[in-house]
C-alpha cells in the first residue's frame, strides 16, 4: 500500500502539469482574454501586443521612423540616466546640507544663548551688589538722620529724659 501512494501522487502531479500547460496555451491563443496575465507570463507577449496596436502597425509600415525612434530611445537613455543620478545626488546633498546647516544653526544658537546667559549672570551680580550697597548707604543715612543725638540737640526740654535713658543703656552694657 505504501508503494501505491507515491505512484498516485506522481500521476496527480502529471495531470496538474497537463492542465497548467493547457491553460497557458489558451492564454497565448486568446490575447483578448487577459492581457495583463499574458505580459506576466512572457515578456515577448508585450511586444506582440504593442505590434498589434495602431502605433506598432504604423511603425511596422515605416521602418526608418521605427529605427530612428529606437536609436533615439537608446541614445537618450544615457542623458536621462545622468539627469536622474544628478537629481538623486542633489537630493542627497540637499538632505545632508540641511542636516549640517541645522547643526550649524543649533551650535551658533547654543553658543549665543550661553554668552547671553553669562552676560545676564554678570549683570545680575552687578545689580545685586548695587542694590546691596544702596540699601546699606540709605540705611546708614536714615539711621544717621534720625539718630537720638540729633533728637537731643533739637529738643532741649527732653534732654533729661534722653540722658536718663542713655545712662540706663550704659549701665546695661557695663554689667
Amino acid at each position: 500500500m505504501a508503494k501505491e501512494e507515491p505512484t498516485s501522487t506522481l500521476k496527480d502531479l502529471q495531470e496538474l502539469q497537463k492542465k497548467l500547460s493547457l491553460l497557458l496555451e489558451s492564454f497565448q491563443n486568446n490575447s483578448k482574454f487577459c492581457p495583463d496575465a499574458l505580459s506576466l507570463l512572457h515578456p515577448t507577449l508585450k511586444v506582440v501586443a504593442f505590434m498589434k496596436s495602431p502605433v506598432g502597425q504604423y511603425l511596422d509600415r515605416h521602418p526608418f521612423l521605427a529605427l530612428t525612434l529606437l536609436v533615439f530611445i537608446a541614445v537618450s537613455a544615457v542623458p536621462v540616466g545622468f539627469f536622474l543620478l544628478l537629481v538623486v545626488f542633489t537630493s542627497l546633498a540637499a538632505l545632508v546640507g540641511v542636516i549640517l546647516l541645522e547643526g550649524l544653526v543649533i551650535s551658533v544658537g547654543g553658543l549665543s544663548l550661553l554668552c547671553v546667559l553669562c552676560g545676564l549672570g554678570f549683570v545680575s551680580v552687578a545689580l545685586s551688589g548695587t542694590i546691596m550697597v544702596s540699601y546699606m548707604v540709605v540705611s546708614s543715612l536714615i539711621s544717621f538722620w534720625f539718630s537720638p543725638r540729633l533728637l537731643i540737640q533739637q529738643n532741649p526740654s527732653t534732654d533729661c529724659q534722653l540722658a536718663m535713658k542713655a545712662a540706663d543703656f550704659e549701665g546695661l552694657y557695663q554689667e
